[in-house]
């Protein structure tokens, strides 16, 4: 193996020319878990407009911490947009972390999976919400979102039609272990998809 992903996907048949074309992608950890995963929930669903428009009120409306939403009445967080699922969602994520005192350290030790576990197992944080943190908060480098529709727009336009998903994970393996790297330019290669749509969580 390479010693840098940009070296290894080079390499690559499928991503070598998305590398050449776009230079090096980096992943850039978030520096709030909290603040990361609530902005993920926003996103949930919706235009990448609408999602920036309700995290500006958001943010505008409160202080974005476990504290800070659940010292925020709902018709507060109702006002900045939230659905009253999405109220539900990020009043539960700010009553888990703080009951179990969760942050980027709480879990630097942990593998995907585990992180993948705790995070799934909090009300309104399904796999791909999960995913999204481990490439997006944790900046793991080996994680393919093939629930994302970006992702497998990009794969379509890449690699060819046709792939289960359970195909695509496989496929996706000649990727590692870098694939969210490879991630990154499957969401390039379907930019036009991802202008309209953000983080469309399909858990």
């Amino acid at each position: 193996m390479s010693d840098s992903p940009h070296e290894a996907l080079r390499a690559d048949p499928d991503i070598g020319p998305l590398v050449a074309a776009h230079g090096e992608l980096t992943l850039d950890p978030a520096s709030d878990l909290f603040e990361r995963l609530v902005v993920s929930i926003l996103r949930q669903q919706v235009s990448m407009a609408s999602a920036a428009a309700t995290r500006e009120r958001l943010f505008d409306a409160v202080t974005v911490t476990p504290a800070g939403i659940r010292e925020a009445d709902d018709e507060v967080l109702r006002d900045a947009g939230l659905s009253r699922q999405k109220t539900r969602y990020v009043n539960e994520v700010a009553d888990t972390f703080l009951d179990h005192g969760y942050s980027l350290e709480t879990f630097a030790d942990a593998s995907d999976e585990e992180i993948r576990e705790a995070l799934t197992a909090i009300t309104g944080v399904g796999d791909w919400t999960a995913n999204m943190q481990l490439l997006f908060a944790f900046g793991r480098e080996d994680v393919f979102p093939v629930g994302d529709l970006g992702i497998r727009k990009g794969f379509e336009a890449v690699v060819g039609e046709g792939y289960s998903r359970a195909e695509m994970r496989e496929y996706a393996e000649r990727w590692s272990p870098y694939r969210s790297y490879a991630s990154l330019y499957l969401w390039r290669a379907s930019e036009d998809i991802s202008e309209s749509v953000a983080e469309v969580r399909e858990d």
